[in-house]
């Protein structure tokens, strides 16, 4: 299957004399995202009079322009009939709330139960994209909001929009130790020297940004809601660590769970249930690949955290 069903070859329009070879195509073909025709034409898939050319070039009119699509395999990934979570759905997106404990998509070990596995059964054309259309992803047992695109235009300005940072995602945390306030962590993320399953903080690492506001403050836990400006592994549950203020329940970075003071045994057990960090994608907004329109979408806090507020207000009263 092509990932693209444009005729060719064409001719560019001599009115364009001038003008960069990537900014013209991609006004010849609207479907496809710039970066994308970059790629083809860095990877010398697009032919100008026979010729391979720089995305930079610059036309004279008239050039017959050839492009060869490159094929896609549909994925062998496993499609299966799971509940998924819709909030929105049209003919080029598809955005879900993503329960704690399913993985985003298959992996070693993994090779069902996930999300994309649930998206390739209810949009089964998904399997001739990318990673099933899943463009950005969350941890395991982290809740909320992803977007999933259902055409490989829509894919490519999602990836264009996480790239320029138009594409806006925004999480809500308990994290452990009275904050006093917002701040932003940049800092770069790399894999752990030591522990492959680990993330870190380190000098040659890609580099993320996170910021952070704190929405309530507790005697010994806060509260915060967070923004991604980058998208690294792990790179909250990193961040928040790095500043000394890790995630409540995280079994990776976290270590000893802090329990709040003024609990009785009741609730106390309550807390102690708690097993995976407590965090969550609430809201997600960004420029519809087709019509362009800023759209935004949120989802509520889960039980769980919900019921560890509940504890942390309750303990705070008693104080």
């Amino acid at each position: 299957m092509s990932d693209d069903s444009t005729g060719i070859p064409m001719i560019l329009p001599e009115e364009q004399a001038g003008q960069r070879l990537d900014a013209v195509l991609s006004q010849l073909l609207p479907e496809t995202s710039r970066s994308r025709i970059q790629t083809l034409v860095r990877d010398g898939r697009v032919l100008v009079d026979g010729v391979v050319e720089k995305p930079s070039a610059r036309i004279r009119g008239g050039e017959q322009v050839e492009i060869n699509w490159p094929e896609i395999e549909p994925s062998t990934w496993l499609a299966q009939d799971l509940p998924l979570h819709i909030l929105y759905e049209d003919a080029e997106i598809l955005v879900v709330h993503k329960p704690a404990g399913q993985l985003t998509h298959p992996g070693a070990g993994h090779a069902d139960g996930t999300l994309v596995n649930g998206v390739l059964a209810h949009v089964p054309d998904n399997a001739y994209l990318p990673r099933g259309g899943i463009v950005h992803r969350l941890d395991k047992d982290t809740t909320g909001l992803l977007v999933v695109a259902k055409s490989e235009m829509a894919r490519q300005s999602l990836i264009d929009q996480l790239g320029d940072h138009t594409m806006h995602r925004e999480y809500l945390a308990l994290v452990m130790g009275a904050m006093t306030g917002g701040g932003r962590v940049d800092a770069p993320i790399g894999r752990h020297a030591h522990d492959r399953l680990r993330m870190t903080v380190r000098d040659d690492g890609r580099p993320a940004q996170t910021e952070y506001r704190l929405v309530e403050r507790f005697p010994r836990h806060s509260y915060l809601r967070l923004r991604l400006a980058t998208g690294r592994t792990h790179q909250i549950r990193v961040h928040m660590t790095h500043i000394g203020h890790p995630l409540v329940g995280d079994p990776v970075y976290a270590g000893r769970m802090m329990v709040p003071q003024g609990l009785d045994e009741v609730a106390l057990a309550h807390w102690r249930q708690f097993r995976r960090q407590a965090l969550h994608a609430w809201r997600l907004r960004l420029y519809h690949p087709e019509s362009g329109a800023l759209m935004t979408w949120e989802s509520p806090l889960p039980e769980d955290m919900t019921e560890l507020l509940t504890l942390l207000r309750h303990a705070r009263a008693g104080d």
